[in-house]
């Protein structure tokens, strides 16, 4: 038969996420019916407390005795689908930890071989030959600076007497410059002499103006 018709297709293997959704639901069923027995409990309860005692009120506490029996079964049946629950939590908590660890040697791993061979094009000899061009082309700018930055012809022998006499030069040329200083600091040709071979002055510019109006 299953050459002619072919094999029914496999089902997938349940993994435990659809384990603990399957069996979340089995909890959810329980739930419903211990609150539909707490209900009918209640209702006995109620009815019982207004009822003297009697042959009827222990006919409905038998019958309250036989819910609290089915409620208590329910509980441990919940309980122990719980606990199913939670182991199985935890080993899926476990397998989670366990991929992302792996994950991250694996991560490790294909960063190593990228080191490798990142690192094994380098040559350290060479960086080394590369620093040592660099410090021998600094101390030739050094000295080329130095040289470019040299004074031409400024006496090195410059001493106190020397300044003195030059101090002293100079406030002899300050004496000199004084009566020119009092006179205005205008120089001769700048002053309002007229010379011999013109017979009159110039006229000022007051004049000028004064002509003008």
């Amino acid at each position: 038969m299953n050459r002619l018709f072919g094999s029914a297709p496999k089902a997938p293997k349940p993994t435990l996420g659809t384990a603990i959704s399957s069996i979340d639901g089995r909890i959810s069923t329980f739930d419903v019916k211990i609150a539909s027995l707490n209900a009918e409990l209640g209702s006995y309860q109620g009815k019982m407390a207004k009822m003297r005692d009697g042959p009827g009120k222990s006919a409905l506490k038998a019958k309250a005795l036989k819910v609290l029996q089915r409620r208590k079964q329910y509980e441990s049946q919940r309980d122990q689908l719980q606990s199913q629950v939670w182991n199985m939590e935890q080993a899926q908590t476990m397998r989670d930890n366990l991929a992302g660890v792996m994950t991250t040697v694996d991560a490790m791993k294909t960063t190593q071989k990228e080191l490798r061979k990142q690192y094994g094009k380098v040559d350290l000899d060479r960086i080394e030959r590369m620093q040592d061009e660099m410090a021998d082309l600094m101390d030739v700018g050094n000295d080329i600076n130095e040289s470019l930055s040299r004074a031409y012809d400024v006496p090195d022998d410059v001493d106190e007497a020397d300044l003195d006499a030059e101090l002293e030069l100079l406030g002899a040329e300050l004496e000199m410059e004084g009566p020119a200083a009092e006179a205005g600091g205008v120089p001769d040709f700048m002053r309002d002499e007229v010379p011999d071979f013109i017979d009159e002055p110039p006229e000022t510019a007051a004049k000028v103006q004064e002509a003008a109006r």
